[in-house]
């Protein structure tokens, strides 16, 4: 949350981007562990290997934004899954388990009058939880029933939701086709829109046009039929969002941190000073 408060701005007539007041990266290098100057330093000018050599290269406010957002969800991700390790070492029994508990959080499915990157990442996620779900009311549920040997016709709730699942996950779907426009180096937000419309447009009941915008509001692309609603997306910045490399000069730093916790959410993260090869080749995103 307070990544997301942290501010920049352009330097006079350059594009370097630098803090703009520093108070909340104070704070949040408090809570890291570590030196709040340094971090906006390493935000603004990282440091990429060439050859041989580290240089410093300055980034614009848009770039510097996309390197916090991708930091703000890197340590959420990590957090999050170190918690849910620790949950099941603390309650593994160590016998084999029959049955399980499930939660279904369905209340995060966002339809708003502009629907982006995020949104559309959080409804799959919930499209999937929902199909999870219906699967096992809806279908396990009955088997379960018949298998007892109750009378039961088997009853189609019609809460089946893998053609727009499928839109997804499929060979050239949705993500396939975002993953191979964010690799393409000429890519653009219209080279994006024409392949997803070439590739589903009429042949995915899930995939129509959206509707025309009210006054006021930012075009839509496209429209998913999803279980909660139709949602229109307008897909302006995705191929950028989709990249959101890890700092990998900022990474470094935090390995550094004096909080045991936040260098063990970074173990597994080679950072810059780890060989290029060791990192399946040097970012291109870098020399951007």
């Amino acid at each position: 949350m307070h990544m997301g408060n942290m501010k920049f701005k352009q330097r006079g007539r350059e594009e370097q981007a630098e803090p703009d007041g520093t108070e909340t990266g104070e704070i949040l290098g408090e809570l890291l562990a570590t030196d709040s100057d340094e971090l906006y330093k390493n935000l603004c000018k990282p440091k990429i290997k060439v050859g041989a050599e580290f240089v410093t290269q300055g980034r614009n406010v848009t770039q510097v934004y996309y390197s916090v957002s991708a930091l703000a969800k890197g340590v959420f991700d990590r957090l999050f899954k170190w918690i849910v390790k620790k949950c099941n070492q603390t309650l593994e029994p160590g016998m084999k388990r029959a049955m399980f508990i499930g939660v279904l959080d369905i209340a995060g499915f966002e339809i708003f009058d502009f629907n982006g990157f995020e949104q559309i990442c959080i409804n799959f996620c919930n499209e999937k939880l929902q199909q999870f779900f219906n699967h096992h009311m809806f279908v396990l549920e009955q088997g379960s029933t018949r298998a007892r040997g109750i009378d039961w016709d088997f009853v189609d709730f019609g809460m089946d939701l893998q053609a727009c699942i499928e839109l997804f996950e499929k060979k050239l779907g949705l993500l396939a086709i975002l993953e191979e426009e964010s690799m393409f180096p000429k890519a653009t937000d219209k080279t994006f829109e024409e392949k997803l419309k070439a590739n589903h447009l009429g042949k995915s009941p899930c995939f129509i046009k959206p509707k025309p915008p009210k006054p006021g509001q930012a075009e839509g692309h496209f429209a998913i039929v999803h279980y909660a609603g139709t949602v229109t997306y307008n897909l302006s910045g995705w191929l950028e969002k989709n990249k959101d490399p890890l700092n990998d000069t900022v990474v470094d730093q935090l390995k550094k941190s004096k909080m045991d916790l936040i260098v063990e959410l970074f173990a597994d993260h080679p950072g810059q000073s780890a060989p290029a090869d060791a990192k399946g080749g040097m970012n291109l995103e870098t020399y951007k």
